[in-house]
């Protein structure tokens, strides 16, 4: 799949959004990918998830486990895509956690897959949830790279887009932003 083909994915489900948002790090933006919105369509979550279990293939992960709530249909459809087992963390009193009698053997590879990465701290999350539990973080596949590839996560890390995306702190907005109401959507 060509970046040109999943913007227009983005666009045509009307999951790419224009506007001032507050992103789960903080920071503000432009733009905001609402993965939600694409990933209602059972298609295009094939054809995403397809995409991405094309390039982790070769990192041989036994499982799939994807944070809460944003990497939950984009994950399960990658593992379903690889024939593995798929696990997710979710958030328990602000921080993930593995919950619902979910295991994780010692060394086993796990491949981390989230939707949308502006910063990383929800996979980073995940990926200290595998490691605390014994596993090996093989690799994370993302939908979106909101950093451009600037997010080191030390392991294997491939994308469906990578792009630029502006991001502002609160108290340096450009003026054009700062005059828009700013919204805080919910999961990416």
């Amino acid at each position: 799949m060509t970046t040109a083909e999943a913007l227009q994915i983005f666009r045509d489900s009307g999951a790419l959004l224009e506007g001032h948002f507050i992103l789960r790090s903080g920071l503000r933006s432009r733009q905001f990918f609402q993965c939600a919105l694409a990933l209602q369509q059972m298609p295009i979550v094939e054809r995403l998830g397809a995409a991405l279990a094309e390039q982790v293939r070769p990192l041989n992960a036994a499982t799939v486990i994807a944070p809460a709530m944003g990497g939950l249909v984009i994950g399960q459809e990658v593992a379903r895509q690889l024939r593995s087992r798929f696990i997710f963390a979710e958030k328990e009193e602000g921080r993930l956690v593995l919950r619902r009698g979910f295991k994780i053997a010692p060394g086993e590879r796990l491949l981390v897959v989230e939707d949308v990465v502006t910063k990383g701290g929800r996979v980073q999350e995940t990926m200290d949830i595998v490691r605390q539990h014994g596993g090996v973080v093989a690799g994370v596949a993302m939908v979106v790279d909101r950093s451009n590839g600037a997010v080191d996560l030390g392991v294997p890390t491939v994308s469906i887009l990578r792009l630029v995306v502006e991001t502002f702190e609160a108290d340096k907005l450009p003026p054009d932003l700062a005059t828009l109401p700013a919204v805080k959507p919910g999961s990416k």
